[in-house]
């Protein structure tokens, strides 16, 4: 028994060092692109930019300003909010405040079109929507002045539906439980992006980002296709997909405000999150635990009688490991400090969030609890 409980960490500890080579070919591949963005002399079509809110979040004034501080001639920026009681309404109109000369405007609209509120709140929103380029933006996401400038460019392609980036996590402070959080989007989620967009076409967007037209939307039923789905994100670029156009991945990277308060919170996030991509992708995910080939090394060490073929695994996969975490800060632009020292507790906690997940349906979103269907679907419980 003890053979065999070694040969199946051996081969998964194997398969996890594969990956882990993948992902770093992939990453430092990402870190050379271009930098993307509009010459003068190229057509530059308007866009609105949609910002659900709900709720006061770190970094909030300074996250939402960032998107209507734009390098950008044309572009309309709208704030979506379901209470007028909300104390996010007030943040939202200090910037609008703080931009008086920019089109930014604030829609508070309360109608329910579904169990995932957020499409809600941006089917609410589109009435105000000027523009055929449709840019949608998590509310805890700060940007650059060349964000619409980056995105854009992908649209000239009529064949291209909808366009999504990647996003770096960095800790509000430099508590243990953020860190660990902004560990996992850079070090684990990140990469596995860029690994599967190397073997197939992009069939899925980022929730940080997800840039679509106003035909490609109309094509899929408009919003009201996600309105029941936990993973919206991905299910729009899967719609797009079908409709026979292409995502892309654009070459600008936006920042993530990790505040989890607690590791309860943590826990509850990487829960949900582990949930809604076994949800979207179920084979896929379920097997997903070779990408921690570190503990999975470490286990097969325990349990070897061969010391010097363990050592020989865990060494290998512990540089390619720590190789894959500093080429993921050059290429995501990461500047905060380093937490290297996590890497072993961050890659044990992703495999027992991977174990975890198997175990119920249930996940916590902005307070409320719901079960997940096998369709990916919310229930509100």
């Amino acid at each position: 028994m003890r053979a065999l409980i070694a040969g199946a960490f051996l081969a998964a500890s194997v398969a996890g060092i594969a990956y882990l080579a993948l992902a770093l070919q992939r990453t430092v591949a990402f870190g050379r692109r271009g930098a993307g963005g509009l010459e003068s002399t190229e057509r530059t079509p308007p866009a609105t930019i949609l910002k659900p809110l709900r709720g006061l979040e770190p970094n909030l004034l300074e996250n939402l300003s960032s998107f209507c501080d734009q390098d950008y001639h044309d572009f309309q920026v709208i704030f979506g909010v379901r209470d007028a009681d909300d104390p996010v309404v007030a943040v939202a109109r200090e910037v609008i405040a703080r931009f008086p000369a920019r089109d930014v405007g604030l829609v508070i609209d309360s109608r329910v079109h579904g169990s995932n509120l957020k499409i809600s709140n941006l089917m609410n929103m589109m009435a105000s929507a000027k523009h055929d380029i449709i840019i949608v933006a998590d509310s805890d996401i700060a940007v650059d002045r060349s964000y619409v400038r980056s995105i854009v460019p992908s649209f000239a392609n009529d064949d291209v539906g909808a366009v999504s980036c990647l996003y770096r996590g960095v800790a509000i402070d430099r508590g243990c439980v953020r860190e660990l959080g902004a560990l996992f989007v850079n070090d684990q989620f990140a990469p596995s992006v860029l690994v599967a967009i190397a073997f197939s076409p992009m069939d899925f967007c980022l929730g940080a980002t997800m840039a679509v037209t106003k035909k490609a939307l109309g094509s899929i039923g408009g919003f009201a296709a996600l309105a029941s789905y936990l993973a919206d994100d991905q299910m729009l670029g899967k719609l797009v997909r079908q409709r026979g156009l292409r995502v892309e991945l654009c070459p600008a990277v936006v920042e993530l405000s990790v505040g989890d308060p607690s590791f309860g919170e943590l826990w509850d996030h990487e829960i949900r999150w582990a949930r809604t991509m076994h949800a979207a992708q179920p084979w896929g995910f379920s097997f997903s635990f070779i990408t921690y080939a570190l503990p999975l090394a470490a286990g097969y060490a325990l349990v070897s009688g061969n010391a010097a073929l363990a050592a020989a695994v865990v060494g290998i996969a512990a540089a390619l490991r720590v190789s894959l975490h500093y080429a993921v800060r050059r290429a995501l632009a990461i500047r905060a400090p380093d937490s290297a020292w996590l890497i072993p507790i961050r890659d044990v906690l992703g495999l027992a969030v991977w174990v975890a997940h198997f175990f119920g349906r249930g996940v916590r979103w902005r307070g409320c609890q719901y079960n997940v269907d096998s369709q990916g679907r919310l229930r509100e419980i």
